[in-house]
């Protein structure tokens, strides 16, 4: 036998060396990254801080960074002067429908752009990119017009209806779609498939990433909209949490404690979000990155 063969390929010294990087996770790029994420997280951590100052100490120029003392007045007074928990359930109900709305109508939309032969097929999808280059400014007055006319203004449907479906949407589900091998579609068409069925028990349960990245992007887009709510709602009562927070910044006085407080809240879901999902969240930014 030769003794080549009861050499191990690898040296055991590397071996090992590689086992306890790999465990303990250390790179020489956290020198860099480390200083990077430090800097990231000063507005964060400078909103915290600001949150938990006395009111006095915001209007002072220059605020201090650090509040001689912590306080939770911002926070008393955002729960007792404003209706903060009726504005963060509208949000989360506008937030979760945009979600399974989107989940559904955009891969069921892709889908078909991607697979269904019928006529006109790609100038449909062209014209549905097509809206992705309107300016939104453009699009504003008449979509008041036909929400007026539909009776949705002031109403918690006018911060809905706009995000049921989207051109992003439906072009990321399509792009995905066309990635999949179309043979395993064939295959279960011939064992007795209909169309919904390849679709609901094949294609949907392949398409997790992209189904992952949307949900993302549709909750971070629709939890934090801001423009469209200023417009077309007034009523106090259907108002989502951007909107209730931008009414404590008026032109003659900005309630900076309040407004804090509720920057405080309008973030800490999202932070939480990404702690929960982190391991899906960086998985879904590469796989939204690298798809074409």
């Amino acid at each position: 036998m030769s003794t080549s063969l009861l050499k191990p390929a690898v040296p055991l010294t590397t071996s090992l060396t590689s086992t306890k990087k790999r465990r303990s996770g250390f790179s020489g790029w956290h020198f860099f990254l480390a200083p990077v994420a430090l800097l990231f997280l000063l507005p964060f951590a400078q909103m915290f801080l600001a949150a938990l100052s006395p009111a006095d100490e915001l209007v002072s120029f220059p605020p201090p960074f650090i509040p001689s003392r912590l306080t939770l007045e911002g926070f008393v007074g955002l729960f007792a002067d404003s209706n903060i928990l009726l504005w963060l359930g509208n949000t989360v109900i506008v937030s979760s429908v945009a979600i399974v709305s989107h989940i559904v109508l955009c891969s069921m939309a892709g889908y078909g752009f991607a697979r269904l032969k019928f006529a006109g097929r790609n100038l449909g999808f062209f014209l549905i990119i097509g809206t992705i280059m309107i300016p939104t400014q453009l699009l504003m007055i008449p979509t008041y017009i036909l929400f007026s006319r539909l009776g949705l203004i002031d109403g918690l449907g006018a911060a809905i209806v706009p995000w049921l479906a989207s051109a992003f949407g439906i072009f990321l589900m399509r792009q995905f779609f066309l990635s999949l091998p179309a043979e395993l579609e064939e295959a279960a068409t011939i064992d007795g498939c209909t169309k919904w069925q390849v679709f609901f028990r094949i294609v949907l349960p392949l398409a997790k990433p992209a189904i992952a990245t949307l949900a993302i992007f549709t909750l971070l887009s629709s939890w934090n909209d801001l423009v469209w709510p200023l417009i077309a709602i007034n009523n106090e009562d259907a108002f989502t949490l951007q909107l209730g927070i931008a009414n404590f910044q008026g032109t003659r006085r900005t309630q900076w404690s309040l407004l804090m407080a509720g920057n405080v809240i309008a973030t800490l879901p999202l932070i939480l979000f990404f702690l929960i999902a982190q391991r899906q969240f960086i998985a879904t930014m590469t796989f939204s990155g690298l798809k074409g």
